[in-house]
């Protein structure tokens, strides 16, 4: 979760993209992409955990700063283990 977070403040977007487990990742990354305006400012690991061998959970918070002012990102995003390798799968945004 912490190397994708960097991925995401650095703009490598393609790491996050290789990180991305094949059944969910969308074609290209889209508005989160091109989005040079929003600045992600830090990241708080709430939680992490296990399911089986394979798949496991991480909740987190993002800061972030947008034009239209700064704000938090909550979500537990679920990972999977493929070819050896921890990928995201896909997340469920938590209400603020």
């Amino acid at each position: 979760m912490r190397s994708r977070y960097a991925a995401y403040a650095l703009g490598d977007w393609d790491y996050i993209f290789r990180t991305w487990h094949p059944r969910s990742r969308p074609d290209d990354l889209g508005v989160a992409g091109d989005d040079q305006q929003l600045r992600w400012t830090g990241l708080e690991i709430e939680g992490s955990g296990l399911d089986d061998d394979t798949h496991g959970w991480v909740a987190f918070r993002a800061s972030y700063r947008a034009p239209s002012g700064d704000g938090v990102l909550a979500e537990r995003s679920r990972f999977e283990v493929r070819a050896g390798r921890w990928l995201y799968v896909d997340g469920e945004v938590a209400e603020e």
